[in-house]
């Protein structure tokens, strides 16, 4: 994985709101975000966010209990939480494999996809820096143009 869009720093919620109001038009079926970093890091947030500004009006749980929750936002969007699972078969029993062809993904805890990770996927790494967060995006080259004016 390169990066492939500078480091934003996020210093409060808000921004982490605003970040996700801009990225979710560069978003379509088949895209998967791989959400990483520990807990407490801005994960959910970033993806509950995201979810909203794409169109869902509902509320958006942390999927931490029920593993994956999907909503209809013109298009189907599927947040996982893989902080449970014990094997990457689990994320395959799951659909979530085939999601990734299918519907826009956001996954946290991607590392328990093991080989399932998909290649193409952009990796949004979330770190805490001080009062705030920080993150990073990886992935492939393909990603750059996409996030240039981010």
């Amino acid at each position: 994985m390169q990066p492939v869009h500078p480091p934003v720093t996020l210093p409060d919620p808000d921004a982490t709101e605003a970040l996700a109001r801009r990225f979710a038009p560069r978003l379509g079926v088949g895209d998967v975000l791989l959400l990483e970093g520990q807990i407490g890091a801005g994960k959910t947030a970033f993806a509950r966010a995201l979810i909203q500004a794409l169109g869902v009006a509902e509320d958006v749980p942390s999927p931490t209990f029920t593993l994956v929750q999907t909503y209809d936002a013109g298009m189907e969007v599927w947040h996982a939480d893989l902080y449970r699972l014990s094997h990457p078969d689990e994320a395959v029993e799951l659909g979530l494999t085939e999601a990734f062809e299918t519907a826009l993904c956001l996954v946290e805890w991607p590392e328990k996809l093991g080989a399932d990770r998909p290649e193409k996927a952009l990796t949004l790494r979330f770190s805490v820096v001080g009062e705030g967060r920080e993150v990073a995006f990886l992935g492939p080259k393909a990603w750059e143009a996409r996030l240039a004016d981010l």
